[in-house]
């Protein structure tokens, strides 16, 4: 099933870090971002009132043959930039993101299956199915799949549209990306992932990537 899209002209900002430094591999597959037609167009300065709305059920999520994909529920433009959340899907043995830092988004994740590591300030923890985990803003933090089963999980953001981030980032820059068999180093993709960063204020440390790799025996 795929997502109704609201036509109407909803204010789209962009969402999350590229999920991993160069030679991560990112599932490209079913990359439907889920859209209510209730959604509704915010006016600057005027807060529409808000609408009920329903979200069907979805068949769970799968990885992708990268590794990693994502699927938006509910987006900010249908809460008032209250609220929004996605779902993440991640394979067995799968590095996430390269550590970073938001400097506006909290965020929190609930894990629908399997066991996510999430790692905060060099330190590691588990949450498994049914769990929660907070992560506020402007901590250092990643987090990966370090079992040998499948992971999905729900990450809700506070403060900021992130789900735009990470549409721009899977549905337009690492197609695009793959298509021209590049590589996050080339300077086109380096210059657009940057002026992404910059619009959500969010710092990385691609060099704390491939260690955590290396230590927890996991797949770039």
């Amino acid at each position: 099933m795929k997502n109704t899209k609201n036509t109407s002209g909803i204010s789209r900002r962009n969402a999350l870090r590229y999920l991993g430094a160069a030679g991560t591999g990112i599932g490209l597959s079913n990359f439907g971002a889920m859209q209510s037609a209730f959604a509704h167009t915010v006016t600057a300065g005027t807060p529409t009132a808000l609408s009920p709305f329903y979200l069907p059920p979805q068949p769970p999520l799968q990885p992708g043959p990268g590794g990693i994909d994502i699927r938006t529920w509910v987006r900010s433009s249908q809460t008032n930039k209250q609220f929004s959340c996605v779902e993440t899907a991640v394979a067995p043995r799968q590095m996430g993101p390269a550590p970073h830092i938001h400097h506006d988004l909290d965020e929190l994740m609930f894990v629908l299956e399997g066991t996510a590591t999430v790692w905060v300030d060099g330190k590691a923890a588990q949450i498994e199915a049914g769990g929660w985990h907070f992560r506020p803003k402007q901590v250092i933090h990643t987090f990966w799949n370090g079992s040998d089963k499948p992971l999905r999980f729900i990450d809700m953001y506070f403060n900021q549209n992130f789900e735009d981030f990470l549409e721009e980032l899977f549905h337009q820059i690492i197609p695009d990306m793959m298509k021209q068999q590049l590589t996050p180093a080339d300077p086109g993709i380096a210059k657009r992932i940057a002026a992404l960063d910059a619009r959500f204020k969010i710092k990385t440390f691609p060099e704390k990537r491939q260690p955590l790799i290396e230590q927890y025996g996991l797949k770039a």
